[in-house]
């Protein structure tokens, strides 16, 4: 059930880079797993993505009840997969929302922003969680140095 709603969320976000599965891992008898997905940045060529969060299991909804929404932990690391080709992005300081994955019904989803750190010749990769209202501080990092082969 799970799997389609986050299959179904996914493209609700048509901006937004689509995901693929690469690993499930079990980490109790209640059917909770670790979900690891990768992505590749739909506007910078060579830079790949892997998020890893929670999705609780159907005995655990059953026994704690919030049908649902999953938690907001995740965890986020990306590099560089090939020649880095930067396309037309956000350069603000707020960057620009690259994946986007539903983790309740409604409120909440699952969203890796990109920042273009220009004067460290950085991309910034953050997961985080973005609710309508009480936003969680659970958050996580990545970085892609932006070198040219000469440097």
């Amino acid at each position: 059930m799970t799997r389609l709603f986050s299959i179904l969320s996914l493209t609700a976000f048509a901006t937004t880079a689509a995901a693929d599965e690469i690993g499930n891992v079990d980490v109790d008898w209640l059917g909770n797993d670790i979900i690891i997905e990768a992505f590749a940045d739909p506007d910078i060529q060579g830079v790949t993505c892997h998020v890893a969060y929670f999705e609780r299991g159907l005995i655990d909804r059953l026994q704690n009840g919030n049908w649902f929404e999953d938690p907001s932990n995740s965890s986020i690391e990306c590099r560089q997969t090939g020649q880095i080709t930067i396309g037309d992005i956000d350069r603000s300081d707020e960057g620009e929302s690259i994946f986007s994955q539903r983790r309740s019904v409604i409120w909440k989803s699952l969203r890796v922003t990109r920042i273009l750190d220009e004067a460290n010749n950085t991309l910034v990769y953050v997961a985080h969680s973005n609710e309508v209202q009480n936003g969680s501080a659970k958050m996580s990092i990545s970085t892609v140095p932006l070198f040219s082969p000469s440097q």
